[in-house]
């Protein structure tokens, strides 16, 4: 049996995978690697694909996938506390691109139909490199991630009504005025419909699905869900896209969203893959190469128009100068639902042959180039800052801004704040005493019932795999303060630990073991403090001897000590290993960081060109340079890769410059 599709899968997986390896060898993103891919097995190219049909379809599945992860990570909550920037900052991009497009459109000779529908397209950002470039450069709660989210969910909405009134531009509608109420309405019933399933019917069905503890049900449960709701939004006339991002907030209003992000994101980068390159494969090479010269000058038209649009609307919300000009740099590409549209403007002849080669050629250039934009925007937007507004003008316009940035994100993040992995006897006493003390704290934990009776004891609770990197990320392991690994499984305790050294280095690790035999290696792997069962258990039993032989209170109590200092330092002492320094000052931390990165502002630069101090808040204290230390430091001294720097501030900063040395 022949299978047409299978055939190109292996096609195109053959040609990326060594595309995306060189692209990775020039720090380039594998994002253009895939382009290029479908370029070369498109049928203006090599023709090596056939099944261009099905291809098409898995690159659909790939935009559901992202957009349903996107809706997981963003909750209710938090898209009504943009629901301003959705509806003005969205009005206001969409509404003056449009209105610039035709302008330009109708000067260079074309129809005001057509005009204005080349307006419609050019509107649309790119939803699906947008947001994965924020996801991966961790950006998503940023205040210029959250303008590019709220301005790309009014895009994705507005797709709707745009090919409503395709055929009105055509001269092909019967009653448009009724087409439209009646979207409104479908739109209003969807919105509802979200709700109540977000609310109360499917943390319902997740219940019983994960008391089940069969991780196989547990997907399959997502994915009817994402399909589901994606499918219900297209059969009213709406985008599958903006469907299974509404499924993504039903689920994220549940304690499983992080474990349902890390069980979803495999299946999004292999379908997302296939959406890049059918981009590639619409590429026609010889209109591109012929008309080079003017696709050129119209990306860099597009870029300046879109950008400026983009930054004014969020200035006209009164965000701050520099949040302006990154959301400018985030959103000036033509995306992909503005290939989705281009379709219905050419069945209805608002497209000609050339100007949709011209369209898709500016389109792939600008998506092309958006990975490189956002890389460097913050650096961009820094210069653009210090050149372009004085000083005084600066302050004063984010004297203006409405929103405080620091506060906003206090409430979308944990930071600062203890970890508790695993919620039994250990986990669940940790708990009652952090918020006995008022420290911010979260749970992770695994067992549906555990997480029932913590909930029930409103704790903050997550159902989630801590051996699993994306779930950790998710509760912002990063810029925790402290950890507490109570788990008994000491394989997955060793597993845990491992990757949340990957991630800080300055946060303080305590672990529960059963033997005093695993305490060397746990220390080895990063352990600050492991708190053996099989040792206590021994101090509590003789304890209980001696109070019955009526030893006095504070000798036992001397003798215990005694014994737990004696036997801890000797263990920890066994393996040469020393635990992250920590001040009993609040919010100042010693801590030692690994210059593991190459390229940076940091390496091969002086202290005084680096700026860390004023960069990141903290003080350089020494640096370890292979077997030497060097403590009389200048602002001449040069810091080299691989160099150990010793530093104190709080810990958030240094968790910054934790990542930035690492990254």
């Amino acid at each position: 049996m022949e299978l047409p599709l299978l055939t190109d899968i292996v096609i195109i997986l053959g040609v990326s995978v060594p595309l995306i390896l060189i692209f990775q060898r020039f720090k380039l993103p594998s994002i253009l690697g895939l382009i290029l891919a479908g370029i070369i097995v498109g049928p203006h190219a090599l023709s090596l694909v056939h099944a261009a049909h099905d291809v098409e379809i898995m690159s659909e599945i790939g935009v559901i996938f992202l957009l349903f992860v996107i809706g997981i990570e963003f909750s209710l909550s938090q898209l009504a506390q943009i629901r301003r920037t959705v509806f003005i900052g969205g009005t206001l991009q969409v509404g003056l691109t449009i209105a610039a497009v035709t302008g330009i459109g109708i000067w260079y000779g074309l129809e005001t139909t057509h005009a204005l529908f080349l307006g419609f397209l050019v509107s649309l950002s790119s939803t699906a490199i947008v947001l994965k470039l924020l996801q991966e450069q961790k950006a998503m709660h940023t205040p210029h991630g959250r303008v590019a989210l709220a301005i790309l969910i009014f895009q994705d909405i507005i797709v709707v009504p745009f090919m409503l009134v395709t055929p009105i531009l055509a001269g092909q509608s019967e009653n448009w005025m009724y087409d439209l109420l009646f979207l409104v309405l479908k739109v209003l019933l969807v919105i509802a419909l979200t709700y109540v399933l977000a609310r109360y019917i499917v943390p319902w069905i997740l219940d019983r699905v994960v008391r089940t503890k069969n991780k196989e049900l547990f997907i399959l449960t997502l994915v009817v869900i994402c399909f589901a709701t994606a499918w219900m939004t297209y059969s009213v006339g709406l985008s599958l896209a903006l469907g299974a991002f509404f499924a993504g907030l039903i689920i994220s209003e549940s304690s499983y969203s992080h474990q349902a992000t890390s069980q979803i994101l495999p299946f999004r980068e292999i379908f997302i893959s296939f959406f890049f390159v059918s981009i590639g494969m619409l590429l026609d090479v010889e209109f591109f190469l012929k008309n080079i010269h003017w696709i050129l000058l119209l990306s860099v038209l597009t870029f300046i128009v879109k950008g400026l649009i983009a930054a004014f609307s969020a200035g006209v919300i009164k965000y701050p100068a520099r949040t302006v000009i990154l959301s400018g740099m985030t959103l000036f590409q033509v995306g992909e639902f503005a290939f989705v549209l281009s379709a219905t403007g050419i069945a209805y002849g608002l497209l000609s042959d050339s100007t949709y080669q011209y369209f898709l050629s500016v389109s792939i250039l600008t998506m092309a180039a958006t990975p490189f934009i956002m890389k460097y925007e913050e650096s961009i937007s820094d210069k653009i800052l210090r050149l372009a507004i004085p000083r005084p003008v600066r302050v004063r316009l984010d004297r203006m801004s409405q929103f405080r940035n620091t506060q906003q994100e206090e409430k979308l993040e944990l930071k600062d704040h203890l970890i508790i992995i695993g919620y039994g006897i250990n986990g669940k006493n940790v708990a009652k005493a952090a918020r006995s003390a008022e420290i911010p704290y979260t749970i992770l934990e695994l067992d549906p019932h555990l997480i029932s009776s913590a909930e029930a004891d409103g704790h903050p609770i997550h159902f989630g795999d801590a051996t699993d990197e994306h779930t950790l990320e998710g509760i912002n392991v990063s810029f925790a303060r402290v950890i507490v690994i109570a788990i008994s499984d000491q394989e997955a305790t060793k597993r845990i630990l491992q990757i949340i050294r990957k991630h800080t280095e300055t946060a303080f690790v305590i672990v529960r073991t059963r033997y005093v035999k695993e305490i060397e290696r746990i220390i080895q792997l990063g352990a600050d403090e492991v708190i053996p069962e099989e040792f206590e258990t021994s101090i509590e039993i003789f304890t209980k001897v001696l109070r019955k032989y009526l030893i006095p209170f504070d000798e036992i109590e001397q003798f215990t000590h005694q014994i737990r200092s004696g036997n801890y330092e000797l263990l920890r002492s066994a393996g040469g290993i020393k635990p992250t320094s920590s001040l009993t000052i609040p919010n100042l931390e010693i801590a030692t960081l690994r210059v593991s990165q190459v390229k940076n502002d940091v390496v091969g630069r002086r202290l005084d060109e680096s700026n860390l101090r004023q960069r990141f808040s903290i003080n350089l204290l020494a640096i370890q340079r292979g077997n030497r230390y060097l403590s009389a430091l200048t602002p001449d001294t040069v810091i080299e890769h691989d160099d150990v720097l010793f530093v104190v501030g709080s810990p958030d900063m240094i968790s910054q410059l934790n990542q930035y040395l690492r990254i």
